[in-house]
């Protein structure tokens, strides 16, 4: 497991006094008023502190104490800002952080290996898990539906699915 979850990713600066537009990582973009600083990925000894935010077409705008310009904020142009695992919300049952879904080997559920999940997609009403397939030379969509993902176990680092008809056409 991961010990810093991604929470945003800076793509641009706004105006001039240092404001950055961030694409938010997370479900909840209301998030980031409950966060008082976020780290930078690539130097997490760099603590930002969110001083106001707010939300503009899908992108967050965040003024950092520490930045005061547009040099400055320029400098923080496409790098992610993470935070603690400690500091996440805690998730309901059954749900998890991408990254930890990311890399699960998948198995069927008379233990045949498939393949490991290598990314995720965000659809309108349920999650679909991209699959690496060991079997194949397609990937495997897996919808995270009930009916289909019947375990997931993070700590062993696996997904255990049913395998139901055109999963692996």
């Amino acid at each position: 497991m991961y010990k810093y979850l991604q929470v945003g990713k800076i793509v641009n600066t706004f105006g001039l006094k240092g404001e950055v537009k961030v694409i938010p990582l997370t479900d909840e973009v209301d998030r980031f008023s409950e966060l008082e600083y976020v780290l930078l990925e690539d130097n997490l000894s760099t603590k930002l502190t969110i001083e106001r935010y707010r939300v503009k077409d899908n992108i967050v705008i965040i003024k950092f104490k520490e930045i005061s310009s547009i040099d400055e904020a320029q400098k923080l142009k496409n790098r992610y800002i993470v935070i603690e695992r400690e500091r996440a919300k805690k998730l309901p049952k059954d749900t998890y952080f991408i990254c930890d879904i990311i890399g699960l080997e998948v198995y069927d559920l008379d233990g045949r290996k498939l393949g490991r999940i290598k990314d995720v997609l965000k659809t309108g009403s349920n999650d679909v898990y991209i699959c690496d397939s060991y079997i194949g030379k397609k990937d495997i969509l897996i919808p995270a539906l009930k009916d289909i993902v019947k375990e997931v176990n993070i700590e062993e680092g696996y997904m255990k699915i049913r395998i139901v008809e055109g999963l692996l056409d």
